[in-house]
């Protein structure tokens, strides 16, 4: 499997190349890649020949690369090849676009992958103890992965978490006052990195985390639809969900380790708090926190008990003060200050 996703990437990245340079052929116009607008519409070009149909507006819009990013049409035909049995292959024309895409440096192109993010890991986690070729699939989550090494500079994301024990600027202290450089802890949001040219077993959790934490980044730009795919696949990855095979396990389930639950509960997160005007995605995002604490209590894992415990109390206060009407006036003899 690993040498397949080298192989993959090696010939994704060297079709890449051939296509960046500029043409020299008299009857065709000369292409700059440093233009972005012309990179939107080559990709549009190239996935032309890979979907049934192109509207016409993306073609003739002055902004392709959002339109394509928000056409609804052009990602309801892109994730139903995604989600097709011989998807994620080496050679599968769609995942070498997604790659040429990402590669293509521009951030709006960027997030046009990132889209498909949710269906690509999706499809991905669930057929991988199936030992079916994914070297497609892995060799764009590998793309989405070093692009991550490589802004973070392989550095952890860290924060500074004050120590409750040392009084505050805002107290009266007798105490001798400390170096508040070293008093703070802190606390690793997601490790350093490290260069991967495969994606190997014991490394998979980590290399999708990231991906994750990539699209986690880029969250408000994303569509709704992309979202609802995400809590879609939650639910099946969560094994609380679906219907049983013969053996009476559930079918799709994962492996959940924390540096993949981790990014997982954020994006719910996000689902949950920052779209209070989409019922639809909350609902949706509800319903995966409730998958993910019926997997995370038959697994005894008390981290991820506490961290989807806490998101499923959060979505129901924030419902619960949807129905307070602050207007109201109510008598009481209690005086509050």
């Amino acid at each position: 499997m690993s040498g397949e996703t080298a192989a993959a990437a090696a010939t994704m990245s060297a079709a890449a190349d051939q296509e960046s340079e500029p043409s020299t052929t008299p009857n065709k116009p000369h292409i700059t890649w440093s233009d972005s607008y012309t990179k939107a519409h080559v990709a549009i070009q190239s996935l032309a020949s890979i979907i049934p149909f192109i509207p016409p507006s993306l073609s003739s819009s002055e902004t392709p690369a959002f339109c394509l990013l928000h056409n609804s049409e052009t990602a309801a035909q892109i994730s139903k090849l995604l989600r097709q049995p011989d998807s994620g292959s080496g050679d599968n024309n769609l995942c070498r676009w997604l790659y040429d895409t990402f590669q293509s440096s521009e951030p709006e192109l960027h997030l046009i992958v990132l889209r498909f993010l949710p269906i690509i890991a999706g499809v991905y986690l669930s057929r991988v103890n199936l030992h079916k070729p994914l070297a497609g699939f892995e060799a764009v989550l590998l793309a989405l992965y070093s692009h991550e090494t490589s802004s973070r500079n392989g550095q952890a994301i860290t924060v500074n978490i004050p120590d409750l024990s040392h009084s505050s600027i805002y107290h009266e202290t007798n105490k001798v006052a400390k170096n508040s450089a070293t008093e703070l802890n802190l606390a690793v949001i997601s490790p350093s990195l490290e260069p991967y040219g495969t994606v190997r077993s014991m490394k998979r959790a980590r290399i999708v985390g990231v991906a994750l934490e990539l699209y986690y980044s880029k969250i408000p730009q994303i569509p709704v639809e992309s979202k609802l795919d995400f809590c879609e696949f939650c639910k099946i990855w969560s094994g609380q969900y679906g219907e049983n095979d013969e053996n009476g396990d559930v079918k799709k389930r994962i492996n959940l380790p924390w540096e993949l639950f981790q990014p997982v509960l954020r994006i719910l997160g996000h689902c949950l708090m920052g779209h209070k005007q989409n019922e639809k995605l909350k609902e949706a995002a509800i319903g995966a926190c409730n998958c993910l604490y019926e997997r995370a209590l038959h697994d005894l894992n008390t981290k991820a008990m506490l961290a989807t415990g806490s998101l499923i109390k959060l979505a129901k206060l924030d419902l619960e003060s949807e129905d307070v009407d602050y207007t109201e006036i109510v008598e009481s003899n209690t005086i509050t200050l």
